[in-house]
């Protein structure tokens, strides 16, 4: 899916997605990666969202965001409570959907100029 233009103003935002690709500042991603107002991290996480472990949680924590949105692929899928314990117990919202919701979330929390980090697994 490809956005309309965005307003490089706001930090960075995701320009589009499709099966395999992320776009953002005009860059496609083809592996799972961290996108937050300030920085693009890539590579980032597992394969798969059953894979995801604590301490890829912790990597989106580094930020200190106010909410982490979780992009898990193709489909929602919640990883067990222990992976996002720690961002709970930090009193650091974390939203889960599938990697698609995901990006248009993304936009909008820093669109509102929220402190976000998103933690995107590819879309196959």
């Amino acid at each position: 899916m490809k956005f309309a233009e965005d307003d490089q103003a706001a930090g960075y935002l995701i320009q589009g997605y499709a099966a395999g690709t992320i776009r953002i500042g005009g860059r496609d991603y083809g592996e799972g990666l961290v996108v937050t107002p300030g920085r693009v991290a890539t590579p980032w996480g597992p394969g798969s969202a059953a894979d995801l472990r604590p301490e890829h949680i912790a990597e989106l924590l580094a930020s200190d965001p106010q909410v982490i949105v979780l992009g898990t692929g193709r489909h929602q899928v919640f990883p067990d409570i222990a992976v996002y314990a720690v961002a709970l117990e930090r009193g650091i919202g974390i939203e889960i959907m599938d990697t698609g919701a995901a990006c248009r979330t993304y936009n909008i929390l820093v669109a509102e100029g929220r402190r976000v980090a998103a933690g995107l697994l590819l879309i196959y």
